[in-house]
């Protein structure tokens, strides 16, 4: 069992000021995996003097310097992709191959994109006989969750950083390893002492601790919708910047009279990635009545020949949830849904067979869902798609905008068709035939999917305060 028993403070790994022992289940055997202590507000205290303090001088960096440091930070990073891989396919189940390219790999991807985003950036601008100058906002915390451990952590470090901020990281409980591994990552590095701390902790302590503090400037918030109504509330006394990326409920429109074997793999991967734990994923399958059954037939054959598998063994397999709290759910929803009336395709309650340990959730597909079944408009968080019919493109539509949510939304068919749609649906991101992530387009949700945008310039830019210089300046000042 890894043991992490010390929070990263003013460049030292310090001992947690009354903090309590947390032991991480392996979600795959059931069994310790790794043990940290679960901080303080008094070790939250510590953290933010020490930032306050750093950003003084931070702040006042130039661009190279920043540059150069992001530089260190991505020569130590590499370094640590396996440790990082191995960390989370023990602690939150997904399995070795995807932990060690999707999940450690979009750190990378992250902390190179913000590299090249301070390497375009211009920090003043002329407007007139005026200047607009952009600083970093402050000393923020980061609160990040345990399903994309690194792609959440370093999609706030890397601009964060490259804005000239100070920070304090508090990682899932859930997770904490990597994030761990990560502030090593940062010391071998050199980033100055007070620039990056990590306090592990729960919500409820560290968390809240985090929101609510005075000498804290802004907040980078990523996580349930739940949470992110507490966090801002526990923001809103001290006025200070909330930026949240939370839930989703993703809908993907399988336009009328699209080859089903051409539309359908796509949006099948993209629940099933991760065993469906991806706040982006397109859990929602909207069919065109006329070939609702056939795609039915077809999804639940590809997800009842998904394996099953455990997350250290190499191979094209779904790990478990993350911990017996999410299973259970995950189970209730599987139930309402069937006892709601939808069609059961394939999965279903209980551990897949050859299980009997482990949160391993049955790849599970509902058909004739209906939108105001509970499993339609719920988060699942699991590996479990529901397919709805429309009757048109306009029915379509609506289905699709109607949830609370608005972080992501799938097209798949004619390219020209899905153009007349996008303008009409309410999410952040519009994925047209199976497009992934870029690392430099803005991510970030409508409605309760969130405020803010992170990746590239736009998250750079979520750590920036706006100045007015009234005034002539230097032409110098101008190209900053």
């Amino acid at each position: 069992m890894k043991s992490y028993p010390q929070n990263y403070i003013d460049g030292r790994w310090v001992d947690s000021k009354d903090g309590r022992k947390h032991t991480v289940i392996n979600p795959a055997t059931e069994q310790a995996a790794s043990e940290i202590v679960l901080g303080t507000a008094a070790d939250v205290d510590d953290a933010v003097r020490a930032a306050r303090r750093a950003f003084e001088s931070f702040s006042q960096t130039s661009k190279e310097e920043r540059i150069a440091l992001l530089q260190r930070i991505i020569a130590e990073y590499q370094k640590r992709v396996p440790d990082i891989a191995e960390a989370i396919a023990t602690e939150m189940g997904c399995p070795i191959s995807i932990a060690q390219t999707a999940q450690a790999g979009s750190g990378l991807g992250h902390l190179g994109n913000a590299l090249k985003a301070l390497q375009d950036y211009h920090f003043a601008e002329k407007i007139g006989d005026n200047t607009v100058v952009r600083e970093p906002i402050g000393v923020v915390a980061l609160i990040t969750p345990w399903n994309w451990p690194m792609n959440q952590i370093v999609a706030k470090v890397g601009p964060a950083l490259a804005a000239g901020c100070t920070m304090i990281l508090k990682p899932s409980e859930e997770a904490p390893s990597s994030a761990a591994i990560f502030a090593e990552v940062m010391d071998a590095a050199g980033v100055p002492a007070g620039v990056f701390n990590l306090v592990q902790g729960d919500g409820e302590g560290v968390g809240t601790a985090l929101a609510k503090h005075p000498d804290i400037d802004m907040v980078s918030f990523t996580g349930s919708t739940r949470a992110g109504i507490m966090v801002a509330k526990n923001a809103a006394d001290t006025v200070k910047r909330v930026a949240q990326e939370l839930g989703g409920k993703s809908p993907n429109i399988i336009l009328e009279g699209t080859p089903l074997d051409q539309a359908l793999p796509g949006g099948v991967g993209g629940v099933l990635l991760n065993s469906g734990q991806s706040c982006v994923a397109p859990t929602r399958m909207l069919v065109h009545k006329s070939q609702h059954d056939e795609a039915a037939a077809k999804v639940g054959a590809m997800f009842a020949a998904k394996r099953v598998g455990d997350p250290l063994s190499e191979g094209d397999h779904i790990g478990p949830v993350v911990n017996r709290r999410q299973w259970e759910r995950i189970q209730g929803l599987i139930q309402q849904g069937i006892d709601e009336g939808a069609t059961l395709v394939t999965g279903g309650t209980g551990r897949p067979e050859g299980f009997d340990t482990g949160f391993y959730v049955k790849p599970t597909v509902f058909a004739n869902v209906t939108p105001d079944m509970t499993i339609a408009r719920e988060e699942i968080f699991g590996p479990v798609l529901v397919i709805m019919p429309y009757a048109d493109d306009a029915d379509a539509i609506r289905i699709a905008n109607d949830t609370p949510y608005g972080l992501g939304a799938y097209i798949a068919g004619d390219p020209a068709r899905a153009k007349t749609m996008v303008g009409k649906i309410r999410a952040g991101a519009v994925f047209v035939n199976a497009g992934g992530l870029a690392f430099d387009m803005p991510f970030g949700g409508y409605k309760q999917s969130g405020n803010g945008r992170e990746f590239g310039k736009f998250g750079l830019e979520e750590f920036l305060e706006v100045k007015s210089v009234i005034g002539a300046l230097p032409e110098d000042a101008v190209a900053a």
